[in-house]
């Protein structure tokens, strides 16, 4: 059974930085490509970061030279480095598993696996 559990979540002011954490347990795709995903209140959940299994990583273009996603492939940690929060940026924030075959970047589509639970973000 795979579990995927977030932490790391906040308030923060604008300006500064958060690092969420998805720590993945029970046997998983291989390969497998991990994500993070965030879903502001009224809208649509939307893909933020992408790491593929080859190490290629995608961002959404509201993020990108803010935020970075990396993994620790030793403990099965995925985490995003948040800098220079923005209030836009609130919003819960989800990582996911899936298999690498199905996936397209961040469109939401492909990300059928397996998903957490959520931590909250909020920028203010």
């Amino acid at each position: 059974h795979v579990q995927l559990v977030e932490s790391g979540g906040g308030s923060v002011q604008a300006g500064g930085s958060l690092r969420l954490s998805c720590v993945v347990s029970g046997s998983t795709y291989r390969p497998y490509c991990m994500g993070w995903f965030r879903q502001a209140p009224g809208k649509e959940r939307e893909g933020v970061a992408v790491e593929e299994g080859d190490g290629t990583t995608t961002y959404a273009d509201s993020v990108k030279g803010r935020f970075t996603i990396s993994k620790d492939n030793t403990a099965n940690i995925l985490y995003l480095q948040m800098n220079n929060l923005k209030p836009e940026d609130t919003a819960m924030y989800y990582c996911a598993s899936e298999r690498c075959a199905a996936v397209t970047g961040l469109d939401l589509q492909g990300w059928q696996g397996y998903w957490g639970q959520g931590t909250q973000v909020t920028v203010s």
